[in-house]
Protein backbone atom coordinates (compact mmCIF):
# COMPACT_ATOMS: atom_id res chain seq x y z
CA UNK A 1 0.00 0.00 0.00
CA UNK A 2 1.66 3.44 -0.71
CA UNK A 3 1.10 6.06 1.72
CA UNK A 4 1.67 10.04 0.66
CA UNK A 5 3.46 11.60 3.73
CA UNK A 6 4.69 15.17 3.93
CA UNK A 7 7.56 14.02 5.79
CA UNK A 8 9.06 11.17 3.86
CA UNK A 9 7.46 11.89 0.31
CA UNK A 10 5.19 8.44 -1.10
CA UNK A 11 6.25 5.13 1.00
CA UNK A 12 5.19 2.06 0.79
CA UNK A 13 3.97 0.28 3.89
CA UNK A 14 2.96 -3.31 4.51
CA UNK A 15 -0.79 -3.66 5.97
CA UNK A 16 0.39 -6.03 8.10
CA UNK A 17 2.09 -2.97 10.22
CA UNK A 18 -0.95 -0.75 10.61
CA UNK A 19 -1.93 -0.35 14.14
CA UNK A 20 -5.31 0.88 15.44
CA UNK A 21 -5.56 3.30 18.08
CA UNK A 22 -9.53 2.67 18.71
CA UNK A 23 -9.73 5.37 20.71
CA UNK A 24 -7.43 7.56 18.25
CA UNK A 25 -4.33 9.91 20.46
CA UNK A 26 -5.75 12.82 22.54
CA UNK A 27 -6.46 15.56 20.44
CA UNK A 28 -6.11 13.40 17.42
CA UNK A 29 -9.30 11.48 17.78
CA UNK A 30 -10.36 10.62 14.38
CA UNK A 31 -7.17 9.45 13.48
CA UNK A 32 -7.09 5.90 14.22
CA UNK A 33 -4.57 3.68 11.81
CA UNK A 34 -0.66 4.76 12.62
CA UNK A 35 2.19 2.53 11.50
CA UNK A 36 5.99 3.24 12.74
CA UNK A 37 8.85 4.32 10.98
CA UNK A 38 11.86 2.99 12.15
CA UNK A 39 15.31 4.75 11.96
CA UNK A 40 17.06 3.45 9.37
CA UNK A 41 20.25 5.07 11.39
CA UNK A 42 20.25 1.96 13.81
CA UNK A 43 22.20 3.66 16.47
CA UNK A 44 19.52 6.94 16.47
CA UNK A 45 16.48 6.00 19.50
CA UNK A 46 14.24 8.44 17.07
CA UNK A 47 11.51 7.08 15.16
CA UNK A 48 8.47 7.98 13.88
CA UNK A 49 4.41 7.48 14.30
CA UNK A 50 3.04 7.97 11.06
CA UNK A 51 -0.78 8.37 11.01
CA UNK A 52 -1.99 6.42 7.92
CA UNK A 53 -5.13 8.46 7.45
CA UNK A 54 -3.15 11.72 7.37
CA UNK A 55 0.01 11.97 5.57
CA UNK A 56 0.74 15.32 7.25
CA UNK A 57 0.23 13.75 10.82
CA UNK A 58 3.86 12.15 12.13
CA UNK A 59 5.05 12.15 16.32
CA UNK A 60 8.21 11.41 16.88
CA UNK A 61 8.83 8.44 19.34
CA UNK A 62 11.18 7.06 21.64
CA UNK A 63 11.54 3.98 23.73
CA UNK A 64 11.40 5.56 27.56
CA UNK A 65 13.87 3.13 29.09
CA UNK A 66 16.45 5.24 26.63
CA UNK A 67 15.88 8.06 28.20
CA UNK A 68 15.10 6.31 31.49
CA UNK A 69 16.60 3.41 32.06
CA UNK A 70 14.20 2.63 35.74
CA UNK A 71 11.45 3.73 33.66
CA UNK A 72 8.62 2.01 35.74
CA UNK A 73 5.35 1.82 34.86
CA UNK A 74 1.71 -0.01 35.58
CA UNK A 75 -0.62 -0.29 32.71
CA UNK A 76 -3.89 0.70 34.37
CA UNK A 77 -6.32 -2.80 34.32
CA UNK A 78 -8.36 -1.04 31.78
CA UNK A 79 -5.82 -0.47 29.00
CA UNK A 80 -4.73 -3.66 29.17
CA UNK A 81 -8.44 -5.29 28.28
CA UNK A 82 -8.86 -2.38 25.81
CA UNK A 83 -5.81 -3.55 24.21
CA UNK A 84 -6.57 -7.34 25.05
CA UNK A 85 -2.81 -7.68 26.23
CA UNK A 86 -2.70 -11.18 27.87
CA UNK A 87 1.35 -11.63 28.14
CA UNK A 88 4.05 -8.94 28.63
CA UNK A 89 5.97 -10.56 26.20
CA UNK A 90 3.23 -8.79 23.60
CA UNK A 91 3.64 -5.38 24.90
CA UNK A 92 5.83 -2.42 23.36
CA UNK A 93 6.50 0.84 24.81
CA UNK A 94 7.22 4.02 23.53
CA UNK A 95 6.98 7.96 24.48
CA UNK A 96 5.92 10.94 22.45
CA UNK A 97 8.60 13.22 22.16
CA UNK A 98 8.73 16.83 21.66
CA UNK A 99 11.42 18.52 19.00
CA UNK A 100 11.19 22.38 19.29
CA UNK A 101 13.79 24.99 17.46
CA UNK A 102 16.44 24.45 20.35
CA UNK A 103 17.05 21.07 19.71
CA UNK A 104 18.57 20.94 23.65
CA UNK A 105 15.16 21.60 24.59
CA UNK A 106 13.45 18.50 23.73
CA UNK A 107 11.42 16.52 25.90
CA UNK A 108 9.77 13.04 26.15
CA UNK A 109 6.17 12.48 27.58
CA UNK A 110 6.70 10.25 30.43
CA UNK A 111 3.67 10.82 31.73
CA UNK A 112 1.49 9.34 28.35
CA UNK A 113 3.68 6.68 26.86
CA UNK A 114 1.76 4.67 23.70
CA UNK A 115 1.59 1.34 24.74
CA UNK A 116 1.33 -1.15 21.50
CA UNK A 117 0.23 -4.73 21.60
CA UNK A 118 2.27 -5.89 19.16
CA UNK A 119 0.53 -9.67 18.42
CA UNK A 120 -3.32 -7.49 17.75
CA UNK A 121 -1.51 -4.63 16.12
CA UNK A 122 -3.74 -2.57 18.81
CA UNK A 123 -2.81 0.77 20.48
CA UNK A 124 -3.20 3.00 23.25
CA UNK A 125 -1.88 6.01 24.52
CA UNK A 126 -2.19 5.64 28.09
CA UNK A 127 -2.30 8.81 30.60
CA UNK A 128 -0.28 7.58 33.71
CA UNK A 129 -1.08 9.03 36.83
CA UNK A 130 2.27 8.23 38.51
CA UNK A 131 3.82 11.37 39.62
CA UNK A 132 7.36 10.45 39.24
CA UNK A 133 7.53 11.44 35.39
CA UNK A 134 6.25 14.46 33.60
CA UNK A 135 5.00 15.26 30.09
CA UNK A 136 7.79 16.71 29.90
CA UNK A 137 11.08 14.76 30.82
CA UNK A 138 14.39 17.08 28.96
CA UNK A 139 16.18 14.10 26.97
CA UNK A 140 19.54 16.42 26.88
CA UNK A 141 19.19 18.49 29.94
CA UNK A 142 20.23 17.22 33.25
CA UNK A 143 18.09 19.42 36.30
CA UNK A 144 21.51 21.02 36.96
CA UNK A 145 21.83 22.52 33.67
CA UNK A 146 18.08 23.72 34.33
CA UNK A 147 18.88 25.11 37.37
CA UNK A 148 16.37 22.85 39.22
Amino acid sequence: MKLHTSSFGEIEINEEGILTFPEGIPGFEDLKKYIIINNPDEENPFHWLQSVDNGDLAFVIINPFFIKPDYDIVIPQSALEKLKIKDESDVVLYSIVVVPEKIEDMTVNLTGPIVINIKEKLAKQVILEDKRYTTKHYIFKTEESRGE
